[in-house]
């Protein structure tokens, strides 16, 4: 059943609380990346052009003590939101209270304001993460409908997102959830063919359900990142002292064989960049992957996979990339993932799509963000929805009414 969007209420003179992600990266009290605030400009202008009341809230990290409130409010990321919107935020530092509920009850329609991190409630039993019915059943007093902005939380069930929404009558989901659900949904269940999943990163383990998923669905499935080796290992190669899952080896082979059963092209590296140390300043080779010698450990793919995975690219109509293809953040074995970067930013007449995590801040670093169709914004959320779970966050949501009068 689809989910109310947020252009399914009626938001005039409601107060319309707005669970938003604002995760966003400070130093020294300065944003380094307000994506995420540029990002849910358009449901909250959206709501504030409609005649709401927006009260905003986010978490920021994570807090153990009491000592990270200092540097984990919201206070800054307040102030960047009142500068692109355009209009005054008040922001409140609290998460309950008298004030909180004071400063609500003086709001006018059109106006925002926004309270402190949601996550200050974990020092008390860890309320906000553990969906404390009590703290939910308060957030939720404070407004009449509610919106979930919040995808990069989405697969996990918090006070500020399914304790909510289950104490409201009405909820719905804002743009950017939508537009998730829309592209990482459709492509994966009902994508224009062939649909080719490229997946890197460090771990199988991390990525076994997505694998698994998309071996039901995609027609070519690309393996590169440090999780190559144990799919090499599975195929009896030598991997050196690269990364390596031994006790996944055997997952790796039962993988390679559901895919020949399945009729899915799946694709390994041929070569790789390999070193004696994990540091970029090293001394550095590229290898066949039937050529990898003890002591040395692959860190990139090699040149001959990057052209291997770029024709197996070509004639795409639909492409999720999940994953880097080497260590990334060292320049050194940094082309592998520029290389299918380039690749699957320049395929025409194609569906790209970049589920969260080190790949969309590859894409969004190389200059590339453009490109692609979609660039999603939250990692696990993302990587849950690739492998055909219910998301909790948007589970909790309001369905559309069927039409037939039920109300469902």
């Amino acid at each position: 059943m689809a989910k109310k969007t947020v252009k399914d209420l009626d938001v005039k003179g409601k107060k319309v609380l707005v669970r938003v992600d604002f995760n966003v990266p400070i130093k020294d009290g300065v944003i380094t990346d307000d994506n995420r605030i540029t990002a849910a400009l358009p449901t909250l202008k959206y709501i504030l052009e409609n005649g709401g009341k927006v009260i905003a809230f986010s978490h920021l990290g994570k807090i153990k003590a009491e000592e990270d409130k200092a540097s984990k409010t919201l206070a800054p990321v307040a102030k960047r939101l009142e500068e692109v919107l355009g209009k005054p935020v008040k922001f409140i530092p609290e998460t309950r209270g008298a004030a909180l509920e004071a400063a609500i009850s003086e709001l006018k329609d059109g106006e925002i304001l926004m309270f402190e991190n949601t996550r200050f409630e974990d020092l008390d039993g860890k309320k906000e993460s553990k969906n404390d019915p009590e703290l939910g059943k308060y957030w939720a007093s404070l407004g009449d409908v509610f919106v979930n902005d919040a995808f990069g939380t989405a697969h996990r069930a918090h006070a500020s997102n399914v304790g909510i929404a289950s104490n409201l009558q009405e909820s719905a989901v804002g743009f950017l959830v939508e537009k998730e659900i829309n592209f990482i949904g459709g492509a994966v269940d009902n994508p224009v063919r062939p649909l080719v999943a490229i997946l890197g990163g460090a771990k199988v383990s991390d990525k076994i359900g997505v694998i698994e998923n998309l071996l039901d669905k995609a027609d070519k499935v690309i393996i590169g990142g440090g999780m190559m080796f144990t799919f090499l290992k599975a195929l009896g190669k030598n991997t050196g002292s690269s990364l390596l899952e031994a006790d996944k080896v055997e997952l790796a082979a039962s993988l390679i064989t559901k895919a020949k059963e399945k009729g899915v092209e799946l694709i390994l590296p041929i070569d790789t960049v390999v070193a004696k140390e994990f540091k970029n300043d090293t001394e550095f080779k590229t290898v066949s992957v039937d050529e990898i010698e003890d002591g040395w450990m692959g860190l990139d793919i090699g040149e001959a996979s990057i052209k291997l995975f770029s024709d197996a690219l070509k004639g795409a109509k639909t492409v999720v990339w999940n994953g880097p293809m080497g260590v990334f953040e060292m320049p050194n074995f940094a082309k592998g993932t520029i290389g299918v970067c380039e690749s699957i930013a320049n395929l025409e007449d194609a569906t790209t799509i970049i589920g969260g995590g080190d790949s969309a801040a590859a894409a969004i670093q190389l200059g590339y963000a453009e490109k692609f169709s979609h660039i999603s914004t939250g990692g696990g959320a993302s990587l849950e929805y690739l492998e055909g779970k219910v998301l909790p966050g948007v589970d909790a949501i309001s369905d559309k009414s069927c039409g037939c009068g039920c109300h469902k």
